[in-house]
């Protein structure tokens, strides 16, 4: 840490899902935060700075800082910490994806360079970092959810409140593993001081293997309104599925389809071992499918 009064900590991403939460811990916490976001944001504590910047294309003049997080997409702030001289050596918490195993084997040409990037990415921050001095610490996080603003589980919950229909995949029986955003941004809390933390990567993962059908019914009963349960058998989306990639249609969601029965969770052991990572099951309330800025406008 610098000489200053208070602690200084750069947030880039800070308006996602995670930033939410890390945002009032790290004040708690008696630092100074600088939060870096594309969009102009208004402070509601004078020990927290917005600042409007963008990675791809020009930051401002930053102030020196002790802590920089990455909330971001990762391929993108590993670039610019690669690229622009920073003073000191702050402590570097990033945090990438899953993806990064799950989509490397898949027959799906984007998401094998999804998995590509990301590992490119990872090998850039690490080699910056090091080259800086910096202790650097990144997370590989399962499904995240919790803020509302999510694109895997929010949609769905979002749908079935406004048609008050909930589509229920049976037979989807891949574990998944969700994680809150609050309870990254513990980890991201409890990783700053601890030294053994430092040169690690680690999966995370919420605190509750179920399958992906189990997951979808437990957000229907997490939503204010009753919706009426709409059952798709699984083998009928395949079929549509091989029927869209034979008309050449293209989705993005087609590969997510096709690993419904496939398990994709993480292994909680080192990063239990390490700073106690405890996370939540997934019992979700109508909360977690709310975006906070939008209910406060």
């Amino acid at each position: 840490m610098s000489d200053r009064l208070a602690p200084v900590a750069l947030v880039v991403g800070a308006s996602g899902a995670i930033g939410r939460f890390l945002l009032p811990r790290l004040l708690e916490s008696g630092y100074e935060v600088i939060a870096l976001s594309r969009l102009s944001r208004a402070s509601a504590s004078p020990r927290l700075r917005w600042m409007v910047g963008d990675l791809h294309a020009s930051l401002p003049q930053l102030p020196a800082f002790d802590v920089l997080v990455s909330l971001g997409p990762l391929d993108a702030f590993a670039h610019w910490l690669a690229q622009t001289p920073i003073a000191g050596a702050p402590r570097i918490v990033a945090f990438g994806s899953m993806s990064i195993d799950t989509k490397r084997d898949s027959d799906d040409a984007d998401e094998r360079a999804l998995a590509a990037r990301l590992q490119q990415a990872e090998q850039q921050l690490i080699t910056a970092a090091d080259a800086r001095g910096s202790r650097w610490t990144l997370f590989r996080p399962t499904l995240i959810y919790g803020a509302g603003i999510d694109r895997s589980l929010t949609p769905i919950a979002r749908f079935a409140q406004r048609w008050r229909m909930f589509p229920l995949l049976a037979g989807a029986r891949g574990l998944r593993q969700p994680v809150h955003a609050q309870d990254l941004a513990g980890a991201c809390m409890s990783v700053l001081d601890r030294e053994q933390t430092g040169g690690r990567i680690y999966a995370l993962g919420g605190g509750e293997q179920l399958t992906f059908a189990a997951m979808l019914a437990r957000v229907r009963v997490s939503l204010p309104a009753r919706s009426l349960a709409l059952p798709i058998p699984l083998g009928a989306v395949r079929v549509l599925l091989r029927l869209g990639r034979q008309l050449g249609m293209r989705s993005r969601y087609w590969g997510a389809i096709r690993r419904l029965d496939r398990d994709l969770v993480a292994d909680n052991t080192a990063a239990r071992d390490d700073f106690a990572w405890a996370p939540r099951s997934f019992h979700p309330d109508a909360r977690a499918w709310v975006n906070a800025a939008d209910a406060s406008d």
